[in-house]
């Protein structure tokens, strides 16, 4: 069991550090940065397309300060903006701007791309190539 966990995060790193050198240099995000940002996306297709800051720390497996802080980033690039809770002042909403989906929409194909190149560098690995067949079969047919 050691092992195969062992195999996954090694998997995982190897992903994680290839997309972020992808956006980095491309889009200046992180791999982060993205997914706040297409979390966020997600959420944008009608009345009330936000969320609230513990939902997206949630959403992206971060600590509540950490995902203040990556949002203040965001924000002061103009990407995300935050307002109030109009129903609960204690409550702030994130909300992606029009320049924050425009990167998002220019990010993706480097996302992407980035990730099928992870992907098949590890399938060339036999400790990863099971793993990589697993998280192929969970992928949605494009």
């Amino acid at each position: 069991m050691a092992q195969s966990w062992c195999a996954l995060s090694a998997l995982h790193g190897r992903i994680e550090t290839h997309i972020e050198r992808a956006l980095q240099a491309q889009h200046d995000l992180s791999v982060r940065e993205f997914s706040v940002l297409n979390v966020l996306s997600e959420q944008h297709d009608g009345p009330g397309g936000h969320l609230r800051m513990h939902q997206v720390a949630e959403s992206v497996v971060l600590s509540q300060s950490a995902t203040t802080r990556l949002v203040t980033r965001l924000e002061e690039r103009g990407l995300l903006s935050r307002f109030l809770c109009p129903d609960d002042r204690r409550g702030i909403y994130t909300n992606v701007t029009p320049d924050g989906l425009a990167l998002l929409v220019e990010a993706r194909p480097t996302h992407d791309g980035a990730l099928r190149e992870a992907l098949q560098d590890a399938a060339r690995r036999p400790e990863l190539a099971p793993l990589v067949t697993a998280v192929e079969t969970l992928a949605p047919p494009e």
